[in-house]
């Protein structure tokens, strides 16, 4: 006798992040507070998805790293606890009794110099640096190869954007010129071109695409990325040196919500979360997910890649010398 057809829909499968012995207690939790300086365009999206497969109602702080980092020292200081995950670049600035130390099945998945080997912060996507343009204001054949090739571009004069705390790109250029040569090199930049500083990567992007400025020498490759794929009038070429800021996570040893930050971090681990990062430009982790455009990372060429991190004294340092610079001192 023949079966009888059913209409009943096919159960799908749950992501394999979704971790039985955390999820009960995530749901229980009902919510997970995400501290992050990823802008929400990007980051909206990114919990949306991980609300909609565990039911779990994600708070969202967006700001910049240094507020982000002050925030939660004062917290800490007060005995409030109001975050349970961080992303930015600068978790590395919180003390480390700050950073829970965790592992979750999905970490192993992260390069062994993309994570801390006391387990206190994994990285989870790279935030390439590189000059960016106008392409409808400048037509590159041949890009500058290097910091040194920019400066003879002295059209470029009085044309230049920079984002008002790029210090890590003024470290980049002392660590790779060294001391005397890279310090003669900046000082040459800020007298000549006499880069106009804006207020965050993003609205530089946009300043860029926009034609207020011709061409930044150092923005995130994520965000030109993202403006060019709505059609906006912007590239970008790799030049040395090339700096890589890691997008770290941590979480709260005192996280209110615990078992939803542990299931947060497999998520981000976890090649759908690498998906799901790399859709907005970032450039993941994993080697098994492909870039947003595919070609993001081969389009840097030869450039020399620095990976740079900093303690809370190397910071202070190097925006005392970025600024210094700035302003002609």
């Amino acid at each position: 006798m023949a079966l009888a057809a059913t209409n009943a829909p096919a159960q799908t499968a749950a992501p394999s992040w979704i971790l039985p012995d955390l999820i009960e207690g995530a749901k229980a939790e009902g919510a997970l507070n995400v501290y992050s300086s990823v802008n929400e365009q990007e980051g909206l999206p990114l919990w949306q998805a991980f609300e909609k497969e565990t039911g779990v109602k994600v708070n969202y702080t967006r700001a910049n790293d240094a507020a982000l980092t002050s925030k939660i020292q004062i917290e800490a200081r007060s005995g409030q606890q109001g975050w349970d995950i961080l992303v930015t670049t600068s978790v590395t600035r919180l003390p480390p009794a700050l950073r829970a130390q965790f592992d979750v099945p999905e970490s192993a998945a992260v390069p062994t110099q993309m994570r801390d080997a006391d387990r206190r912060w994994y990285g989870i996507y790279a935030n390439y640096n590189a000059p960016a343009y106008n392409t409808n204001l400048v037509k590159l054949d041949r890009p500058p190869a290097d910091f040194e090739a920019f400066l003879t571009h002295t059209e470029w004069i009085g044309k230049v954007g920079i984002d008002a705390l790029e210090f890590p790109w003024t470290k980049s250029i002392i660590d790779h010129y060294g001391e005397e040569k890279g310090g003669k090199l900046l000082t040459q930049f800020f007298t000549q071109f006499k880069p106009t500083p804006i207020d965050g990567h993003l609205a530089l992007a946009r300043a860029v695409a926009a034609g207020e400025y011709a061409v930044t020498v150092n923005n995130y490759v994520n965000l030109v990325n993202n403006l060019k794929m709505t059609g906006a009038p912007t590239d970008y070429w790799g030049q040395t040196p090339a700096t890589i800021l890691l997008g770290q996570m941590a979480l709260n040893p005192k996280a209110p919500h615990s078992q939803a930050a542990r299931l947060a971090a497999n998520f981000l681990l976890s090649k759908e979360g690498q998906t799901a990062v790399s859709r907005f430009g970032r450039l993941p982790l994993r080697k098994d997910v492909t870039p947003t455009p595919p070609n993001a990372l081969s389009k840097m060429g030869d450039a020399e890649i620095l990976t740079l991190d900093f303690s809370p004294e190397e910071e202070k340092l190097w925006q005392k010398r970025y600024q210094d610079y700035l302003r002609g001192r």
